[in-house]
């Protein structure tokens, strides 16, 4: 496992531990990305709720799953995206109109798709779910 992307490990810690039905994982190391990520994750009831171990080195995040992601992970290269394109990335990444969320990176911090569309505001895709 490569420590290049923290973001590309979380998800796929998740995603492996979905795939096998548990109830819960861990992902190491935590950052405040990670955690602004989960939060809109949990809003939009794909996982339940989460906690911050801390340890020595970085500390550990302890999910709680639902069993509801079908399929998650990072989007790379990290493409800007404008207003106006979101819906051509939607298309791409999600399966249907109005399932799953894509993440975006934006200047009024991690927004889903639906809220960047609600702002009229752009940024940096980050990930997707569904």
């Amino acid at each position: 496992m490569s420590m290049n992307d923290p973001l590309a490990n979380a998800f796929s810690a998740i995603y492996n531990a979905e795939k096998i039905s548990k109830d819960c994982c861990e992902i190491k190391p935590s950052s405040k990305l990670i955690k602004k990520i989960l939060e809109k994750l949990n809003e939009n009831n794909l996982i339940g709720s989460y906690e911050e171990i801390s340890s020595a080195r970085g500390g550990v995040l302890k999910i709680y799953l639902l069993g509801r992601i079908n399929r998650c992970g990072v989007i790379k290269p990290r493409f800007n995206v404008q207003i106006k394109n979101i819906e051509k990335f939607e298309k791409r990444f999600l399966p249907s109109k109005d399932f799953g969320v894509l993440i975006l990176s934006t200047s009024k911090g991690i927004l889903t798709n639906k809220e960047a569309k609600e702002k009229k505001i752009g940024g940096k895709l980050l990930c997707f779910c569904y």
